[in-house]
């Protein structure tokens, strides 16, 4: 059977005459270009040339300059404890007290040891002074004189001994009364009242430190050590490093004291290749307190015509130092770099920009590569700069403000 052909109806009659006007519609459509969209605006820092200091630094705790254990001397009972834990006491000031009474009984029986070979060295010397004229005459003879003067000189010999025996036992006495061996602040006792203490007992009945001056101890490693190795022969001679070293507390303030440091190591520790070195700074106050964490800073060389660039400025992607440039086009370029050290809120680039070079501080996470951008210098206000020296704060002076910057 013959295929009928497909009808057409009105829907396909109407839409023919609407194909030029779509076709106009699109053509003025297309005609109009949108108009190109600005370059991005960027701040930018120049890359400069700066004599640089370079700044190590070292974990430590802080130490007073004396821990003194105290001690009980003479085995005894405890009776009184004479201070306030954590107060401030004296060279002298009394600690705690022991049972004196055995030790008094001691001192008298002693004393009158004493008086009896006293009472007994003087009969015999008076035998020896008899004896004397009357071996001469043949009236004694020399064997009897001999015995006499041998038990003049027996009994002085325990005359001595008593006498010996009686100020240990004073001492003994004394050491009833336990006192502080320095000036500083007294730590919390370890025995109560009526325990039985001794010098045999393993803990001590408390400590004293003295805490102005406080120390802090490092560990410098092998490395740092031989870098600088006749800088520390020299500074061993003179019995402290050159310049002053600068404390940064856990709260990550600047101590407003400077220390000195000194090698305080016999050598280097070879279970983990360092050498102990403390630092000694002024405490008024004693503000600071033994077993702190804090930081020791030191400047141990200035990098001369460092390439400096502020330190928000790299971005770090999977372990590589990267700063984004501004070419004399103003084109965008991605460059790894090598990091020296952080000084301040400046970081020293030692391979990758040049001098007089463009980087751009922010803005660098809306470009990439290649692409024409606005370069503007960064504001005043938000400029990074080099941190200000904090001089040295003298002993009896009040504490320095520290810069806000020298902390970064």
């Amino acid at each position: 059977m013959p295929r009928r052909p497909p009808r057409r109806g009105p829907a396909f009659r109407l839409a023919r005459p609407l194909l030029p006007t779509l076709t106009l519609v699109g053509l003025a459509c297309g005609g109009a270009e949108a108009p190109p969209a600005a370059p991005p605006e960027v701040h930018v820092s120049v890359v400069e040339k700066r004599d640089v200091p370079i700044v190590l630094e070292w974990l430590g705790t802080t130490e007073g300059s004396v821990d003194a254990a105290i001690r009980a001397q003479v085995p005894g009972y405890l009776i009184s404890q004479n201070y306030q834990e954590g107060q401030i006491v004296k060279r002298g000031d009394l600690l705690f007290r022991i049972d004196r009474r055995p030790f008094e009984a001691a001192v008298a029986q002693m004393r009158g040891d004493l008086q009896r070979f006293e009472a007994e060295y003087e009969r015999n010397r008076l035998d020896v002074v008899r004896y004397t004229p009357l071996v001469a005459e043949g009236a004694v003879s020399q064997q009897e004189y001999d015995n006499a003067l041998q038990r003049q000189r027996g009994s002085d010999a325990a005359v001595q001994s008593a006498r010996a025996a009686l100020d240990k036992a004073k001492i003994d006495l004394g050491f009833t009364e336990i006192r502080s061996p320095v000036d500083g602040i007294a730590g919390v006792a370890k025995a109560q009242l009526g325990d039985l203490v001794g010098p045999s007992d393993p803990n001590p009945l408390t400590a004293v430190s003295q805490l102005d001056p406080i120390r802090v101890t490092f560990q410098v490693s092998e490395q740092e050590y031989l870098r600088y190795a006749e800088r520390i022969a020299a500074a061993v001679e003179r019995g402290a490093f050159e310049g002053t070293v600068e404390l940064v507390l856990a709260d990550g303030t600047i101590y407003g004291y400077r220390g000195k440091a000194y090698p305080a190591g016999l050598g280097v520790d070879p279970r983990t290749g360092t050498i102990t070195v403390k630092a000694e700074f002024p405490n008024p106050g004693n503000r600071l307190r033994p077993g702190q964490y804090a930081r020791v800073r030191a400047e141990t060389d200035v990098q001369k015509d460092a390439l400096v660039v502020p330190t928000r400025a790299i971005q770090d992607l999977q372990g590589l130092a990267q700063l984004t440039l501004v070419g004399t086009d103003d084109k965008i370029e991605v460059r790894t770099i090598t990091k020296g050290p952080t000084w301040g809120t400046l970081q020293v680039v030692t391979q990758g920009v040049s001098a007089g070079e463009r980087v751009v501080v922010e803005g660098f996470q809306k470009v990439r590569p290649g692409m024409v951008v606005a370069p503007k210098p960064v504001p005043p206000e938000l400029a990074d700069d080099a941190p200000a020296s904090a001089p040295a704060a003298d002993a009896d002076a009040a504490p320095a403000p520290a810069s806000p910057k020298a902390g970064t």
